[in-house]
């Protein structure tokens, strides 16, 4: 089975700013996204963004004035994201999640795990220690915000190919095979060459995550949580250190 981290690199990361529509539309659609959050950051607070990818989301907030740790397993995206966000406040760092503790220094005002990262966690024991360790590095009053695609009611049939983009010289459709508490994720990519159109398929494990059962391990961490709905059809979770 195809880790996260080997389809990433081998499949996902060579296309995903082109999945993402390019780095000047993903990235007003992060800002848009920053924006609504209304997040109490004051100019220079720290803000950890997990799964940071390309830089959808750290690249607003730096501009806005944070001082960002951007943390991500794909070595290439993080290089994209210091190309595109050249001169900006941003540390990138290439690591596993669940270690972002080890690249803080002073407590972070907010913590981000969007885009759907959270399902790539191995299993539940690992989503409720990120939550718990969240909740030890904020401190009051701030904020955690998770977003993803609640897998927990399976799609049937036709539903569960989705096309993801295509242009003259790509198409990118995802497939969703889903187990007990697991979705197997197809993604097929064609790309036109010289030689004519090739195929490439890789798949990986996402976890099947509720809302109310995430709901319920932030509130059990400390946290008073709101959800809401998020973009692309994703669950928005936003908690607040009690």
């Amino acid at each position: 089975m195809t880790t996260v981290t080997e389809h990433y690199a081998k499949h996902l990361a060579p296309i995903y700013l082109w999945m993402a529509g390019g780095a000047a539309a993903a990235l007003e659609a992060g800002a848009a996204e920053i924006g609504a959050l209304n997040l109490p950051l004051t100019h220079g607070a720290v803000v950890l963004d997990l799964g940071a990818g390309f830089g959808m989301h750290s690249i607003p907030l730096a501009r806005r004035g944070a001082r960002v740790i951007a943390i991500d397993t794909s070595a290439e995206l993080l290089r994209t994201l210091t190309e595109i966000g050249s001169g900006l406040p941003i540390q990138t760092v290439n690591d596993e999640l669940l270690e972002f503790q080890r690249h803080i220094s002073e407590p972070p005002s907010a913590i981000l795990c969007m885009g759907d990262t959270i399902t790539h966690l191995p299993d539940l024991k690992a989503v409720e220690s990120l939550i718990e360790r969240a909740s030890t590095e904020l401190p009051p009053g701030g904020t955690f915000v998770v977003s993803f695609r609640d897998y927990s009611v399976p799609l049937v049939g036709n539903g569960r190919f989705i096309p993801v983009r295509s242009d003259d010289s790509r198409i990118l459709t995802c497939f969703l095979e889903y187990e007990s508490e697991t979705v197997l994720v197809h993604d097929i990519l064609h790309q036109r060459t010289p030689d004519g159109w090739q195929t490439q398929v890789s798949h990986y494990r996402k976890l099947r995550l509720s809302p109310d059962y995430l709901v319920a391990k932030f509130q059990s961490s400390g946290f008073n949580v709101r959800r809401e709905p998020g973009v692309r059809g994703m669950v928005r979770l936003v908690g607040q250190m009690v």
